[in-house]
């Protein structure tokens, strides 16, 4: 006899009266038609809906709510629908404690996942006084209406664009400068790219500000090699944008949804802008990373020197350093510190930013972290303490190796996804390391990310 085939006990635009009973690691709503699960977008713990199917697949279907019987205690008024629609704040809805306390059970998932919950103790996670207009950093694609320049985000799961002005979570001088830029631009015949038609010469503005000291970059991102009138352009912009001190032009002629280009050419002042953090002076470049949220990233590396607990005779080794932001905090308390990361570019500015600040104890070195750390070890290094801030992928298995073979008195692992930093402490902990309290920290609100930072110490 034939096997029946499984059947999903929902069908797509059915309509259901649903209580909504969990919450997706993405903060969507759970709810359950005989144990199959439906999530549901705008929805919070304890709400009654009546909700139509969108989407059935074989584990899970996607509903949208069409009416709300009753609101959570957690519910606030939404600031902006475009948030929800274009994925930009999917927790906007939810109380800013509530958000807080879902990201610290999201970090208790985690560690519960792996068994190691009985081991170490999960704080509150750290918030902002303020939590709206804090990213430091914006990458805005272009649309045109009727002839006009307009900017906005992709309504999620489309390329449909939504069109923006405010986002609410960016720093208001650059959703200012977005559109001071969008007005100047609007003045030439400046097309904007289409996708499809891989046509247009305007891609996308990236607008990067420096949080404590003001200053503006401006990257242009065109399918072309020059925009009209150019000088003219560049010109008015400088007078229009008193804070401006950067702009470059990015090519990117390739049918692709990267959004830089490899070339680019820098118009106006040089491919860097300047920011602080803690006493400290960073020069960043159009392709630095460089945390988004300053005032919280002060917070979270704070975290980390706590951890590290630096009495000034320490040789740390900081992996993944980027432009040097963690290893210069840990310069000012450690003997020596030994930065590494993969990105050269990144190397080159980590030298340049520990120039900047007079500091001579601090070494750079561009190359795989797994690698270079050997090569150290090689050379006779022997570091007391390993600081850690990997990609959301987590470590790597050879790094992972590298660092047990060293055996360090110390691990500071900052993470910015806690089912990898989960992943990877096990290992460490299986080798004779031990917990220290887990902190997790919000870099992101309004959004399901969060980061989170442990010491480990040898047993």
């Amino acid at each position: 006899m034939a096997k029946k085939k499984w059947q999903a006990p929902v069908k797509k635009n059915q309509i259901l009266d649903v209580t909504i009973t969990d919450l997706t690691y993405e903060g969507m709503g759970v709810a359950k038609i005989d144990r199959y699960p439906l999530f549901i977008q705008n929805a919070l713990v304890g709400e009654d809906c009546q909700v139509k199917v969108v989407k059935v697949l074989k584990k899970f279907a996607f509903a949208i709510v069409l009416e709300r019987y009753n609101d959570a205690d957690s519910r606030v008024p939404l600031r902006d629908e475009n948030g929800l629609r274009t994925g930009t704040m999917p927790l906007q809805h939810m109380a800013y404690p509530a958000q807080l306390a879902f990201k610290r059970q999201q970090v208790v998932n985690s560690l519960q996942k792996q068994g190691l919950l009985e081991q170490t103790e999960v704080l509150e996670t750290i918030g902002m006084e303020e939590p709206w207009h804090y990213r430091n950093k914006a990458q805005i694609p272009i649309g045109q209406a009727d002839g006009q320049l307009y900017t906005g985000f992709y309504r999620k799961g489309s390329h449909k664009l939504v069109p923006m002005t405010d986002y609410q979570i960016q720093l208001p001088g650059i959703d200012q400068t977005l559109q001071k830029v969008l007005a100047i631009l609007n003045q030439y015949p400046i097309s904007a790219y289409d996708e499809d038609a891989h046509q247009g010469l305007l891609r996308h503005l990236i607008v990067r500000q420096g949080y404590y000291t003001g200053q503006i970059m401006l990257v242009i991102v065109i399918n072309g090699q020059n925009l009209p009138e150019e000088d003219e352009i560049v010109d008015t912009l400088k007078a229009q944008i008193p804070d401006l001190v950067s702009i470059v032009f990015n090519i990117n002629q390739k049918n692709t949804n990267v959004i830089l280009g490899q070339d680019q050419r820098v118009v106006y002042g040089e491919d860097a802008y300047e920011d602080r953090m803690f006493d400290l002076r960073f020069k960043i470049s159009s392709k630095s990373f460089f945390q988004v949220n300053t005032s919280q990233a002060e917070k979270l590396y704070h975290q980390a020197l706590t951890a590290a607990d630096l009495k000034g005779d320490e040789v740390v080794v900081d992996a993944y350093c980027g432009i040097g932001t963690i290893s210069l905090c840990l310069a000012q308390s450690a003997k020596e510190v030994y930065g590494v990361e993969v990105v050269s570019d990144a190397i080159d500015q980590a030298r340049e930013n520990a120039q900047i600040n007079g500091l001579d104890n601090v070494t750079f070195k561009a190359g795989k972290a797994e690698e270079v750390i050997q090569d150290w070890v090689q050379a006779g290094l022997k570091p007391d303490v390993v600081v850690v801030d990997p990609p959301r992928k987590g470590l790597a298995e050879d790094f992972i190796q590298s660092v047990l073979e060293v055996q360090p008195e110390k691990i500071v692992y900052v993470s910015c996804n806690p089912a990898t930093l989960a992943r990877d402490l096990v290992k460490f902990v299986d080798q004779g390391y031990q917990l220290g309290k887990v902190q997790p920290v919000d870099m992101f609100p309004q959004t399901h990310h969060v980061e989170a930072v442990v010491g480990l110490t040898r047993n």
